[in-house]
Formats: C-alpha cells, structure tokens, sequence
C-alpha cells in the first residue's frame, strides 16, 4: 500500500483519527479499486461517498443519458445536462470532488458479454442497477471471477442492501435471494413503481457504507446478511440468507 500525501493526509484527517479505520485503514481505501454499476439514484448517493472516502479507482459504468425525470433523485446530475451521458458525467463529478483518486467512466451497456470485462481487476462491485437481468449478470460475473458484491435496490418506499461472496461454501450469492428471475421485460423498475428520492440517497449511502467497511475490514463481516428499511415506518431490518445448495451460480 502506497503512503498518503501531506494532501491525503489533510484530506482524510476526519477518517484517519478514527480509531477503527486510521491511517492503514484509509490506505486500504487508496489502494482499493471498485466499480459502481449504474449513476441512477443510487449510484449519485454512493459515488461521491465512495470518492470522498479516498477509494483508489472508481470506475463508473452506465450506457444511459440524463432524463429530467433522473432529476428528482440522481442528485449529481443538473438541468442544464438533460441529454447528456451520465457515465462522463459522474466520473467528471467524481474527480471534481477528489482529484487524488483514478476515475473511469464507462459508457456501456453491461451484458454476459463484456460484464466480466467491466467488473475484472476490481476489489469490490456496488450495484445499482435497476433489473433483474443486469442485476443476475453482474452477480454471476462477481461470483466467478471472486469479487465481492454489494447489491443496493430502491423502490417505492422500500429499500434493501446486502453483501455478497456466493464462492465461498458458507455464503450465499444474489441468485440465492432472488433466484432465477425474468428478464427486465417481465420486472417492475422505478419507473412503473415510482420511488421517493430521499431513499434512493440512504439506500446509496448505506451501500457505500458497507463497500467502505468492506474494504477496510470495519465492524463485523455482514456477507451473507440482507438489510431491508422501510421508508415509511424508517425502520431497518436484517435478516440471514441462506445459500441455495442448487444455485446455478454457487451451489
């Protein structure tokens, strides 16, 4: 792990005198290369975490472009950048926000074809998508190719975020929690259901949270453990899933 700059140093002041995390902790952080998959609502909260936390490459994957409908919740984005690309976009946001870190945006549609070519050489995935079908591709690649997922979802006024090592004999992959489902066609998204922006932005939050702790070994390992919050109630809720011994993917 490289050391920290008289820059990094004043930067990251506010994590390094935590305890728990210090200064190996956040050279953890630089050293780490991660790739959020989709700049929608949730990646627009866990970006600019992820980049202000010091991650060492961020590389950002989205084929689509500013609607003014993203508005209400993709809070990286302005209204003067409709029809523009959001993969450019958050990466040129990202790197305004920390120019210490290596950010690559990706303007591509993810698919069996180059998904393992987009996630490969990462430490960690966080995804943000919103299907099934994307969802179930990148959890087959991480699973394969070892790569620690974090899986966010928002929508309606529910929430959820888990963690994911489906290669490992004890722990479960996404495919274990939701199975074989539909192709996005046959899915409801945000778009049908609606979503309030302000879950979006905890759900976001939370999963970078968990991306953070992740990689610096904070707190206890939650791999395996799926945590639902409700937005009305603003309750959270946490529950152990099983691994499924027929998984397609890792049974």
């Amino acid at each position: 792990m490289s050391d920290l700059s008289d820059s990094e140093l004043d930067r990251y002041a506010r994590h390094i005198v935590l305890p728990q995390l210090g200064g190996i902790g956040q050279r953890k952080l630089k050293a780490s290369k991660v790739v959020v998959i989709g700049a929608g609502g949730i990646g627009s909260a866990a970006i600019p975490a992820l980049a202000g936390a010091g991650i060492g490459k961020l590389t950002i994957v989205d084929d689509g472009e500013v609607e003014r409908s993203n508005l209400q919740r993709q809070t990286i984005f302005r209204d003067d950048q409709i029809g523009q690309p959001k993969a450019e976009l958050a990466s040129a946001f990202a790197s305004a926000l920390n120019p210490n870190i290596e950010v690559v945006g990706a303007r591509q549609h993810l698919e069996g074809g180059n998904v393992e070519s987009l996630i490969g050489g990462h430490d960690l995935v966080l995804d943000g998508s919103d299907n099934f079908a994307t969802r179930l591709t990148v959890s087959d690649a991480a699973t394969r190719l070892r790569v620690p997922l974090v899986s966010a979802a928002a929508v309606q006024f529910q929430g959820q975020v888990g963690l994911y090592r489906g290669w490992e004999p004890d722990k479960p992959c996404y495919r274990c929690f939701v199975g074989d489902a539909f192709d996005s066609d046959d899915c409801d998204t945000c778009a049908e259901q609606g979503v309030l922006g302000a879950l979006s932005a905890t759900v976001g939050s939370f999963a970078a949270l968990m991306a953070v702790g992740s990689i610096a070994r904070i707190g206890p390992d939650v791999a395996g453990s799926l945590f639902l919050f409700d937005g009305l109630t603003l309750d959270w809720r946490k529950i152990r899933l099983p691994k499924n011994p027929g998984c397609k993917a890792c049974g």
